[in-house]
């Protein structure tokens, strides 16, 4: 057997210990069941085990250092469950492109082995209780400095998706929190690089290192007590989608290089202590206030508060001071208006009795003019009714 998969079932209890049978297993998927209890150790032989699926089920304890023995896991993932403990060290010493360990009991600080995972491409810490500072050696994830996906990554992900039998396929998938919500991803898994660290109790400024992981497409950092400002350079992390930096401690202005993300679909900035005006640039005015929103030292747009000056010169807009400049403004203005006047009924005078003077004279120009106006009305006609049908069958 190379892939057992029991996801999505009513299965309940706590796993057998009976694994090393299974030797030549690649995938083991259990995600969202009820199952409980420990990892039995047994499941660290399986040596050639690549994907391990044990997501939302109510599984308890430490993660069983006997699954380091599984030297060639691509993925790990736990997430939803109630493991505890801190991060094992061992984690750094695997060739993980994925590991979601979210909305688990984790404690502890993370460990700067976890910058050993040079093939990442997916890292998921958040929804634990995790303390400490964020590792300044995070750009020794050189997948996730890369643009696109790895060459190891790819075969995993793309070439080598358990192609075992003929024609018989297993698509790996992994779930992420992306915009808020939850989604699969099978076939494009290979492009997404993110790091989810929110929801946890870390500390001290965001490293500067993050900004050299120029393939991320999501980072999420909200949630925790981070200090600081926000780096200028994150403007090189111009493959960015999805920025989340919400509640927070962070202080000073918002780097007019964030303007530079120009894929970024999501912005949530809010609930920090930033201050200062927005960056006036098209990009940044384009989210919603509330982006920015539980900053009171933030002002401009789309915030509703002006910045210092700005009421006051929309109150008062500048005029043209001195009699003469004044009489000039209101002699040009008469002019104007005088010509537009004139124009007008010229134009008018001039357009009805071209057209409608020949169709009373001659016969033929009255005919063919209103013959112009039926064709006129029957392909408006035509028109509004196919757009109709357009509407509909793009709905369907």
């Amino acid at each position: 057997m190379l892939v057992l998969d029991l996801s999505d079932n009513l299965l309940s209890g706590e796993l057998p210990s009976c694994w090393q049978y299974l030797y030549f297993l690649v995938v083991l998927n259990l995600a969202n069941n009820n199952l409980s209890g420990n990892i039995p150790c047994s499941i660290g032989s399986l040596y050639n085990l690549q994907s391990l699926h044990l997501r939302n089920n109510s599984f308890i304890g430490e993660l069983t250092t006997c699954l380091k023995n599984c030297t060639k896991l691509s993925a790990i993932d736990v997430a939803v469950n109630q493991f505890s403990g801190t991060i094992p060290a061992w984690i750094g010493d695997m060739n993980l492109i994925i590991l979601s360990l979210r909305s688990n009991q984790f404690n502890g600080s993370i460990a700067s082995t976890i910058c050993h995972l040079s093939q990442i491409q997916i890292l998921d810490l958040s929804l634990n209780y995790i303390s400490g500072t964020i590792p300044k050696c995070l750009n020794n994830l050189t997948a996730m400095a890369q643009e696109g996906s790895s060459r190891i990554a790819i075969t995993y992900l793309h070439f080598a998706t358990y192609e075992f039998l003929g024609e018989d396929r297993y698509d790996d998938y992994q779930f992420l929190i992306w915009k808020g919500r939850e989604f699969e991803y099978r076939n494009t898994l290979g492009l997404v690089k993110s790091i989810d660290v929110s929801c946890n109790n870390l500390t001290g400024e965001i490293p500067q290192e993050i900004t050299s992981l120029v393939g991320l497409v999501g980072l999420n950092l909200s949630r925790n007590n981070l200090t600081g400002h926000i780096d200028p350079k994150i403007g090189q992390l111009r493959l960015l989608n999805f920025l989340d930096l919400s509640r927070n401690q962070l202080s000073g202005q918002i780097p007019a290089e964030l303007s530079q993300l120009s894929h970024l679909g999501v912005l949530d900035l809010s609930n920090n202590n930033l201050s200062g005006r927005i960056p006036t640039t098209t990009q940044l005015q384009t989210f919603n206030a509330s982006a920015y929103m539980g900053n009171p030292g933030l002002c401009g747009l789309p915030l509703t508060n002006w910045c210092p000056g700005d009421k006051t010169a929309q109150d008062h807009p500048p005029i043209i001071r001195g009699s003469e400049e004044a009489d000039v403004q209101q002699v040009e203005g008469r002019f104007i208006t005088t010509g537009f006047y004139i124009s007008m009924g010229l134009g008018f005078t001039l357009g009805f009795w071209g057209v409608f003077g020949t169709a009373l004279i001659k016969d033929f120009p009255r005919y063919a003019y209103f013959n112009f106006l039926n064709m006129g009305n029957w392909l408006y006609l035509t028109a509004a009714v196919n757009m109709v049908r357009l509407k509909r069958w793009l709905r369907c």
